[in-house]
């Protein structure tokens, strides 16, 4: 039997005072959160459970949302993440319920997610890339702008702000087999359940631990390599990993991160990272590997990058990929060590596997050492 839904008025207001008015989508009430945009035609489910989008407001930039429901087994975390969602047109009811777990509108209502849509994407997110990100509130509680406006100024900025530490885990656990030949130890900021799956495919048993986790204790699980994960938020404002990754490059064992982890190697081996205009999200986004001369089509999710400047005066740090349509960065290797990063998400499916080689690098690392 499918609930009814009846949406009510909603009010989009940004941060330099741009207003949108729509109709409400998800749970009636208020949300603030950084705005962003994706420009994915598919998976948005993947999208809403992606730990890297916590504290954001996402907007999708294909106009249809919610008519294939949603699934068990399409999400990369326990719950959604993203802090609130924009749409054109949203399907409350899904039209493929023989395949569907449920319709993204109780989804959202069980995962207290507000939204609004019948807005105007296009408009909106060329709005956004040529003012760049920015906080916005979403409410279909109130319309008072006022009241909205004093409740955006209290909300934080991105930068500086460390939100991987809302989203790691807890407690240590085990992902795997106990059997594999190979054990990786995680530093989770925020990672992604399909990572976890790409490492256990290749034989390795893995152990998952939280953010804040020290390298001693992660070296007690006598790892044959380390894994630093994605997450959300400001990699600069992290010190207490970048102090773990430092420790595991000097540990001469593997060494493997993707996104956020990308940005802390970088960290750690003494390069700078920045707050960019407007982010990568979206799964057409071209990169060329300079190792081999190839180029991947890949699935990224960032708002912050790593200083092409300040590698290019490194000593130690070198680009092995770089994004073809702004020349930034996208993959580094500490020279010396068995240790390399990527920007984007190999685990996704954009190409739909022209990534996956790098965890085939990482357990050829492990294998060799």
């Amino acid at each position: 039997m499918v609930k009814s839904f009846s949406p009510v008025p909603a009010v989009l207001l940004l941060a330099d005072g741009t207003v949108f008015h729509g109709k409400s989508l998800g749970k009636i009430g208020t949300t603030v959160g950084e705005i962003c945009f994706n420009t994915g035609m598919t998976g948005y489910q993947e999208i809403f459970t992606d730990p890297s989008y916590f504290g954001q407001i996402i907007i999708m930039t294909s106009d249809h949302i919610g008519n294939y429901g949603t699934k068990a087994v399409e999400v990369e975390s326990k719950s959604v993440k993203i802090a609130g969602l924009i749409s054109k047109k949203y399907s409350a009811y899904n039209f493929s319920r023989a395949t569907a777990t449920e319709s993204l509108q109780d989804y959202f209502e069980r995962n207290n997610l507000v939204g609004i849509s019948d807005v105007d994407t296009r408009a909106l997110t060329i709005h956004v890339r040529k003012q760049g990100a920015m906080n916005c509130i979403i409410s279909s509680e109130t319309t008072d702008l006022e009241l909205l406006k004093k409740k955006l100024s209290e909300a934080p900025d991105m930068n500086g702000l460390d939100l991987a530490i809302k989203v790691t885990t807890n407690e240590p656990y085990h992902y795997g087999n106990p059997d594999a030949k190979l054990k990786v130890a995680v530093l989770d900021c925020g990672i992604k359940e399909n990572i976890l799956r790409c490492l256990t495919e290749r034989g390795v048993y893995t152990k998952v631990f939280n953010a804040k986790t020290s390298f001693k204790e992660m070296e007690a699980f006598k790892p044959d390599g380390y894994f630093i994960s994605n997450g959300p938020g400001d990699p600069a404002s992290m010190d207490y990993a970048v102090k773990t990754v430092k420790d595991m490059c000097n540990s001469g064992k593997p060494v493997f991160g993707i996104c956020l982890g990308h940005q802390l190697l970088a960290l750690a081996n003494g390069i700078p990272t920045f707050k960019m205009h407007h982010g990568h999200r979206g799964i057409n986004h071209p990169v060329k590997n300079l190792l081999t001369g190839l180029s991947e089509i890949t699935s990224q999710n960032h708002g912050f990058e790593v200083s092409r400047k300040h590698i290019e005066e490194s000593d130690t740090v070198e680009i092995t990929h770089v994004n073809l349509n702004d020349n930034t960065i996208e993959g580094i290797r500490i020279k010396g060590k068995k240790a390399f990063s990527v920007q984007y998400h190999p685990e996704s499916s954009p190409g739909p596997h022209d990534s996956r080689y790098l965890f085939d690098s990482f357990i050829a690392d492990m294998n060799s050492n």
